[in-house]
């Protein structure tokens, strides 16, 4: 009672491993992912053959399809001994055999890997690449399509399997494209491995035209990967971890190497204050430059903390990242919402929850806010009503006060408070202002 899953290679019958050859002479039938890859042909006269094709022409969802194909293979693995193969490697990108391994440990079912020649093996040969030496990233095109980032470092290339239709090399690129520019050339490995093998480079936004897929086939098809060279230059947040990190080095810049996180409080709220002038003049060049800026004094924060033992960059990113998906259960999570207030009352919900249920204090806010708009949160948070007539009159009466920079203040709260009220952003309102009357 045994379930023996074995790699058919990349497409070339002369790929096969000697043990393979073996265990395919020595079985009398064998139960293949699919029929659609060149190995099959080859296959030994006297096997008896079936697949799983059919439930790719039933079933929708992939997750749905591996799962059947388990539960087949699980069931004749309780019964005895079964052979289960799949193109390329069982290991590499085959999310049945790791649903048929993860269960048969629960069932006891022995399982018996016979390796095959990867899709990677078979690309790097194609395009002369040494994944060690380049540290290569391996994905799966599903995968990739599904994301809204790609989980990517630019600056080391990428390996995307089983481009197998049109529609996934559009979904592809238009994740890529998030991150690599339109013009980026890629390549595009088609039967890597076998006498069939082609090799293609193109503008990342020519990935899904209409001629190459129409000049192949117009329907899936498992032998098409993709390469993603890095960008030419460093552009990953890493890389920027690395050059902050070696300034900070022992051997690095002594002015680096001195800043704490106070000596670099001041230059760090200047910043903030670019960037937002930056948006105010609508400057995207100067944008850009500015975040990078905001980014390096982030990148510097955590990099000291590091240092001394108080958090690390990867807690940064889990703690705003578990924060997110807590706060938005309408986007991952099955929360029903009708309108943006109504997200705003839940995430006001959530906040208290965070908080022991009580909500935050008006002295939780802040204090190195600009004025305005400590007294905007202060009354948002209060829940404080703008008067409008009382505030006219108090503009009125603010010549003839006693105290006048007391009053002043009241008439800028009370400002704030309006601004509140009308979800006007009260600082933005008069930084516009100022900018206008310094024209």
């Amino acid at each position: 009672m045994a379930i023996t899953l074995l790699g058919l290679g990349p497409g070339n019958p002369n790929s096969l491993t000697l043990e393979a050859r073996e265990a395919l002479e020595q079985a009398s039938e064998i139960y293949l992912r699919t029929r659609d890859h060149p190995t099959v042909a080859a296959l030994p006269k006297h096997l008896k053959t079936h697949s799983f094709d059919h439930l790719y022409e039933t079933l929708t969802d992939f997750d749905a399809i591996y799962a059947a194909i388990a539960d087949d293979i699980l069931a004749r693995g309780e019964r005895g001994d079964v052979l289960y193969a799949v193109p390329g490697h069982p290991l590499f990108g085959e999310t049945s055999v790791q649903k048929i391994l993860t269960r048969a440990r629960e069932k006891n079912i022995a399982t018996r890997i016979i390796a095959g020649v990867s899709f990677v093996d078979a690309a790097c040969a194609a395009l002369a690449l040494d994944p060690l030496a380049r540290g290569l990233q391996v994905v799966d095109a599903t995968d990739l399509a599904r994301q809204h980032f790609p989980r990517l470092d630019p600056d080391q290339p990428a390996l995307i399997g089983q481009v197998y239709h049109r529609a996934v090399a559009s979904d592809c690129k238009l994740t890529l494209l998030v991150l690599y520019p339109p013009d980026h050339a890629v390549t595009r490995v088609d039967a890597a491995g076998t006498p069939q093998q082609k090799i293609e480079t193109l503008p990342l936004a020519e990935l899904d035209h209409a001629d190459y897929w129409a000049t192949t086939r117009d329907r899936p098809y498992n032998l098409t990967t993709l390469y993603v060279p890095p960008l030419p230059r460093a552009a990953s947040v890493n890389a920027l971890a690395e050059i902050v990190a070696r300034l900070r080095a022992p051997d690095g810049c002594p002015w680096d190497r001195e800043q704490t996180h106070q000596s670099l409080r001041k230059d760090f709220l200047e910043e903030c204050y670019e960037v937002l002038e930056t948006l105010d003049e609508e400057d995207m060049p100067h944008l850009r430059e500015e975040l990078g800026d905001l980014l390096l004094h982030i990148l510097m924060q955590t990099q000291i903390a590091s240092e001394s033992g108080e958090f690390l960059l990867s807690d940064v990113a889990a703690g705003i990242s578990a924060k997110l998906v807590r706060r938005h259960p309408h986007v991952f999570g099955d929360v029903k919402v009708n309108s943006t207030g109504e997200i705003i009352a839940n995430w006001d919900k959530i906040k208290e929850t965070e908080n022991g249920g009580k909500p935050k204090p008006a002295s939780s806010i802040p204090r190195a806010l600009p004025a305005l708009a400590r007294a905007q949160k202060i009354a948002q948070r209060g829940k404080a009503k703008a008067d409008v007539r009382a505030l006219a009159a108090r503009v009125e009466r603010l010549p003839r006060a006693r105290n006048r920079e007391r009053a002043l203040g009241e008439v800028l709260f009370a400002l704030a408070a309006y601004a509140a009220e009308k979800h006007i952003d009260a600082e933005s309102a008069l930084r516009v202002a100022a900018r206008d009357a310094s024209r």
